[in-house]
């Protein structure tokens, strides 16, 4: 999808800093990752509202390989100009998050880079996957991306390459405290349904792509996600109810 065209939010125009978290993980293209036609467009339309601003595109991965491999591997040297940088999210100063649920999931508050409140305006650029998690379909768009801002040094579990407390005690649990820590710090978000991606079990970067044609974007991470489960014709997300009720009552 190199057609449409993108229309930042209102946070964009003319901002100093810009923090675009693209879904770059995995040393694989689309749609294991988002692709680089689709976050071409973005960061146009982000240099086109804010000619002077410094883009940062930043992402910690879930994989052996350096983020400089993945994102070499896979084109993104490419398409930056002189005032964009890629930033390892796993090399950054983190702070304290407060989760602003009165009752938390399981985190009163979460780590992430300090960037996220030194910015202007912050930007998800996902793909969209289907897992399979405890037999239950786990949706990854938008809100799901956010995970690789979270230090792996901190929540880790089995595996050094991974975020594994982040799955405990399940995703669209944990999600609820992702969200209310510093997923409503995000101005928007855009998620690449070129493909929709979907594996048999819980990894994310072994499965099958199918054809959807669409991209879809916003200043509302839930309700990119939902829309991207229509277009793609997956059940909503079962996370994106359980929020939109805790951030209406919020």
């Amino acid at each position: 999808m190199t057609d449409f065209i993108y229309s930042p939010p209102v946070a964009a125009h003319g901002a100093t800093r810009i923090l675009v978290k693209p879904n770059l993980g995995y040393p694989k293209g689309p749609p294991v990752t988002v692709g680089m036609p689709v976050l071409s467009k973005v960061l146009q339309g982000l240099r086109q509202v804010s000619p002077q601003a410094e883009i940062l595109v930043v992402e910690g991965v879930c994989s052996k390989v350096s983020l400089a491999d993945i994102a070499s591997k896979n084109g993104l040297f490419n398409i930056l100009d002189e005032g964009m940088a890629v930033l390892d999210a796993d090399t950054l100063p983190c702070i304290a998050y407060p989760n602003r649920l009165t009752k938390p999931v399981r985190y009163a508050e979460m780590w992430a880079p300090k960037l996220l409140q030194e910015v202007d305006c912050r930007i998800s650029v996902s793909a969209f996957k289907v897992t399979s998690l405890k037999e239950q379909p786990l949706v990854s768009a938008t809100l799901k991306n956010l995970y690789g801002l979270f230090p792996r040094a901190k929540y880790k579990a089995r595996s050094n390459h991974s975020r594994g407390q982040l799955h405990r005690p399940s995703v669209p649990d944990v999600l609820q405290d992702i969200y209310f820590s510093i997923g409503h710090l995000f101005d928007g978000g855009v998620a690449d349904c070129s493909q929709k991606f979907i594996s048999k079990d819980w990894r994310p970067d072994v499965g099958t792509g199918f054809a959807v044609g669409q991209v879809v974007w916003g200043d509302d991470l839930l309700a990119i996600d939902r829309q991207a489960c229509q277009l793609a014709q997956e059940p909503v997300a079962n996370y994106i109810e359980p929020i939109e009720r805790l951030r209406n009552a919020n």
